[in-house]
């Protein structure tokens, strides 16, 4: 059990972009307890109108300027501190794979496909 987070690509556009469903999906990353990345993603699915009370096992599409304000997080280490029950820790060893994500959803952006987070816990 824990907190298991995963980065897919969808053809086509959702129809809003948070709490979407989705049928058919291609896997493009994963993180296991990575509380901080967690904790900065429900942020912006808040931002987008997202209401789900625990932030599990929803949607959330991300754009060129979220993977910018993402990077920016990332790189200065601002990732909002995160807990949750069995979460595990960030410890900042995560930076290089971050980034390795978001030059990865970057690239299917610029393929035409739509990046979006989700996870479950």
């Amino acid at each position: 059990m824990g907190l298991d987070m995963y980065a897919c690509t969808l053809r086509e556009p959702p129809a809003a972009p948070v709490d979407f469903e989705v049928e058919e999906a291609t896997a493009l990353h994963y993180w296991r307890k990575h509380p901080n990345l967690h904790g900065w993603m429900e942020r912006l699915y808040r931002e987008k109108g997202g209401n789900d009370a625990k932030f599990n096992c929803v949607n959330l599409q991300l754009t060129a300027d979220d993977l910018d304000r993402l990077e920016t997080a990332i790189r200065d280490r601002t990732l909002p501190p995160t807990e949750g029950f069995f979460f595990g820790v960030s410890d900042g060893s995560e930076v290089n794979d971050d980034l390795a994500f978001v030059a990865k959803a970057r690239e299917a952006l610029a393929a035409g496909f739509v990046v979006f987070y989700t996870s479950w816990w």
